[in-house]
């Protein structure tokens, strides 16, 4: 059976772990293995012990970076340390970041965190099991969390 790790974040102030987890268990046979550090700079650190000493296939990280320049500046760094984790493992380590500052309210943040995270379940799901799927999706414009934009067209 395929292992899912889940990294996440005490800062993030919606639970995105336990919506990836949800539409992991409703969409697939896979065990998940949960870690929670307590801010984004320690996702990268999370995912590869994930990786190698929980024996994950995938990990999803995910964060909610603050909507200040050095929210910003953390987040960009936790993104270095996750491309370094997966370079060093060669496993996938999908990075699931929701600003804060990307919408205009509270009410829209959770949503856009639920939908961000479940929506990149399923891509951890096509990686793991159908990457034809994502193939024939290439060059799409598919957005998560927010609406697909489509293709261009010339």
């Amino acid at each position: 059976m395929k292992k899912v790790g889940i990294a996440d974040t005490t800062f993030a102030r919606y639970d995105m772990g336990a919506a990836a987890i949800d539409e992991l268990k409703k969409n697939a046979s896979v065990k998940i293995e949960r870690y929670t550090v307590p801010g984004m700079k320690d996702l990268p650190v999370a995912s590869k012990k994930l990786i190698e000493e929980r024996g994950c296939d995938i990990v999803m990280a995910l964060g909610m970076p603050g909507p200040e320049d050095i929210d910003k500046q953390c987040a960009h760094e936790a993104s270095l340390g996750i491309i370094a984790a997966q370079l060093l493992t060669s496993k996938h380590i999908i990075e699931v970041f929701v600003y804060e500052d990307e919408v205009e309210n509270v009410k829209k943040l959770a949503w856009l965190a639920e939908r961000r995270a479940r929506e990149h379940a399923h891509n951890v799901i096509k990686l793991l099991f159908k990457p034809e799927e994502l193939e024939r999706e290439a060059g799409r414009g598919k957005r998560e969390g927010f609406e697909d934009v489509g293709p261009l067209r010339v």
